[in-house]
């Protein structure tokens, strides 16, 4: 049985994704902050109920010490580390001006360095089991252009593209393949409130920010948790062994690169 963590997965995208890999028949360990425990467990219950083995876990993606023992006491309840989903992340909107290097080291610490200790320390675990793996990153659509008043976040998921590629080199040799996932609009709580600050700084009303930027969506709608959870099911699948260090979008069509 191959297991599967998956960080930031009290709700949204990491909840969905969770769910999804549960029912492809993974066992699943499931993290978030402490804050988030109460949600973290429902969810936790809801991947037993599919029929698997689940542990929730907090920590804070941030604090190596912390990523450091969430894959361990992952693995040593679960019996191995045969997938990293690194999914949790922040959003920031924000004019470029007005961003203070505080706020800026804050989305980065998250979405960046949150990122490098996820798939360094799985690295870690998969080579001592001698068995390869799969590490999987959140990126994003502003991985792939920068946006206005998301610049920070951009630069973030931009990074996340160059380590996925660099990771995707270095652990080759290990039968470790490293991708991302580049959502683009998500009917998520995070996207609320990207809405709801959009909305502040244009002048715009609740729901109005998100609206527009849908009216460049291909597909014609936003994307659900569902739809990013069934690439990363590719992702964590044998269909994906021969695929390293790529970011495709999941946004619909908003960006064709």
């Amino acid at each position: 049985m191959t297991v599967a963590h998956i960080t930031g997965a009290a709700r949204g995208i990491g909840k969905a994704i969770a769910l999804r890999l549960a029912a492809d028949g993974h066992d699943i360990a499931v993290s978030d902050l402490p804050s988030m425990a109460e949600e973290l467990e429902r969810t936790r219950a809801e991947i037993e109920a599919v029929g698997v083995r689940a542990v929730a876990l907090t920590g804070d993606v941030t604090d190596a010490v912390s990523v450091r023992r969430i894959v361990t006491e992952t693995a040593a309840q679960l019996g191995s580390l045969d997938i990293m989903v690194a999914n949790a992340g922040i959003a920031q909107t924000k004019a470029l001006l007005d961003v203070t290097p505080d706020e800026y080291d804050q989305v980065h610490r998250v979405n960046g360095c949150g990122v490098f200790l996820c798939y360094t320390e799985a690295a870690r675990q998969m080579i001592e089991q001698g068995r390869g793996g799969k590490i999987i990153g959140a990126a994003s659509i502003a991985g792939h252009k920068g946006f206005p008043l998301l610049g920070v976040y951009c630069s973030s998921k931009f990074g996340v593209r160059a380590l996925t590629q660099a990771a995707a080199q270095e652990w080759a040799e290990h039968s470790i393949t490293v991708n991302a996932y580049c959502p683009g609009i998500v009917d998520t709580q995070m996207w609320v409130e990207v809405d709801h600050d959009l909305g502040a700084i244009n002048g715009m009303a609740e729901g109005e920010s998100m609206k527009a930027m849908a009216q460049g969506i291909t597909l014609g709608r936003v994307s659900q948790g569902s739809d990013v959870a069934a690439f990363v099911s590719y992702l964590a699948s044998p269909d994906s062994d021969y695929m390293t260090g790529q970011a495709p979008l999941i946004d619909g069509g908003m960006l064709f690169v």
